[in-house]
């Protein structure tokens, strides 16, 4: 998985620019993925708060909080823990602690193919409190990994490169799946 913020300047991540785009792909996501759904029902919240999740995790990287939680994410997007936990479920097909874990699996992955990172201190640099955690992560993720991770790279590569078209295809191409 190519995440954004491997791949670009820090001083990038925090842009007011950087940010806006993001939000602009991520909700052209939510808007073609969910307004339609009878399924679930939608509120002008939830695309908010998926929103400020992905930016979160994507540009400020709070995952790298060992001691992340859903009160301490729910006081940094400034809304209460319940309405949170229901946007994280519903979208992103998790919980959060699967969603966190899935980041940091997979910066762990990048920081090995980079050479950035020793072996031996992985877990901590990742946001693990221990190894036992990591492998444990690694092992859940590497066997569920796959479509939360792939819709969200997929919506930041588009945000970075503004294609509207390619990302309208992303959104079409993972309602068929989900129909299936």
């Amino acid at each position: 998985m190519d995440y954004l913020f491997l791949h670009r300047d820090k001083r990038t991540f925090t842009s007011e620019r950087q940010k806006n785009l993001l939000f602009r792909a991520a909700r052209l996501y939510w808007e073609q993925k969910y307004a339609d759904n009878e399924v679930v029902p939608k509120r002008k919240v939830d695309c908010e708060l998926y929103k400020y999740v992905l930016y979160y995790l994507e540009v400020r990287q709070v995952f790298l909080d060992p001691k992340l939680s859903l009160k301490k994410l729910s006081d940094m997007i400034e809304t209460n823990q319940t309405y949170l936990s229901n946007v994280v479920n519903r979208y992103f097909g998790c919980h959060l602690k699967e969603l966190v874990n899935t980041y940091r699996v997979e910066y762990a992955k990048e920081l090995l193919r980079s050479g950035k990172c020793p072996p031996e201190e992985l877990p901590q640099r990742c946001g693990f409190l221990s190894r036992s955690a990591f492998y444990a992560a690694f092992k859940k993720v590497k066997a569920h990994a796959g479509e939360i991770a792939d819709i969200v790279e997929r919506i930041v590569q588009c945000a970075v490169s503004k294609d509207a078209e390619e990302l309208i295809k992303i959104i079409k191409n993972s309602s068929n799946k989900g129909d299936k």
